[in-house]
């Protein structure tokens, strides 16, 4: 069987550049194609270069279409807006489409599901193992503890990043909720500010820390009377995230068109 081709969209972004690199060393996949916005300085370079690999032959180029024609898949951590108009393409195309992009409204979500009607999409908050494995831990936490052990997420990433909580905080609280049986959009607690009065029973809160260049830290903590159970990961590579979501462009290549999550590219499913 022939290389998987990957464009890579964002690709003069750390994560862009990241992904790169991961095609480069990880069997099975090729890079094809590289995509950045109309105006970027990178138009024209080499992506391996711009990577730091040295020439790949391929340029960097404001066209996704074309790009997107030559490919099987597209790897994507770019915005949710860039992200649902390459979703669209992909869905146009027919070609697997990996997404790594965090922020995404409803809205945008919506998007991405109509697009998987007609291409093969993984989507989620967190493309690495450690992380999709600690979503488990926690939705069986979760379930096993009554609500006597509040729910607390604690995250912490670089200074630069735009959105909270993070996509994998909330990937987190996801799984704690679908633990207890619940509504995470119902019962969770964003922002304390004031006179809070005493914390709701059952209630998932979250709590976000910025500064300089933490790759992401996340904490899942169960605070019962006289205990408290923390479940924590540490991102110390953005290259964890980029060879994941390779991993994920790998396992969804031939599949059947749909929405999978890296759950689903783990095998971490019931």
């Amino acid at each position: 069987m022939s290389d998987m081709r990957l464009v890579v969209v964002g690709a003069a972004g750390r994560m862009g550049q990241a992904l790169i690199r991961a095609i480069d060393e990880i069997d099975g996949a090729v890079l094809s194609g590289a995509i950045e916005r109309e105006g970027s300085d990178a138009l024209g370079r080499d992506a391996g270069e711009l990577a730091g690999l040295g020439p790949l032959g391929v340029p960097v180029t404001d066209d996704p279409l074309s790009a997107f024609l030559e490919a099987d898949g597209v790897v994507d951590f770019t915005s949710p807006d860039a992200t649902c108009s390459f979703a669209e393409l992909c869905a146009q195309v027919r070609i697997v489409h990996v997404i790594g992009t965090t922020g995404c409204e409803p809205r945008h979500d919506e998007a991405i599901e109509a697009a998987a009607r007609h291409a093969t999409i993984v989507k989620s908050g967190n493309m690495s193992l450690g992380v999709n494995l600690l979503a488990g831990l926690v939705r069986k936490a979760a379930a096993a503890l009554d609500e006597d052990f509040d729910i607390e997420v604690l995250e912490m990433h670089h200074k630069h990043k735009v959105d909270a909580p993070s996509g994998t905080a909330l990937l987190l609280g996801e799984a704690a909720a679908e633990g207890r049986g619940i509504d995470l959009k119902a019962r969770s607690v964003r922002v304390r500010d004031g006179i809070t009065g005493a914390r709701g029973r059952g209630d998932i809160g979250f709590a976000t820390l910025r500064g300089g260049s933490v790759i992401g830290e996340h904490s899942v903590i169960f605070a019962g009377e006289g205990e408290r159970i923390e479940l924590t990961h540490q991102a110390q590579d953005r290259a964890i995230f980029a060879r994941g979501a390779i991993k994920a462009a790998l396992w969804a290549h031939g599949r059947k068109r749909g929405l999978y999550s890296m759950a689903d590219v783990l095998g971490l499913t019931d």
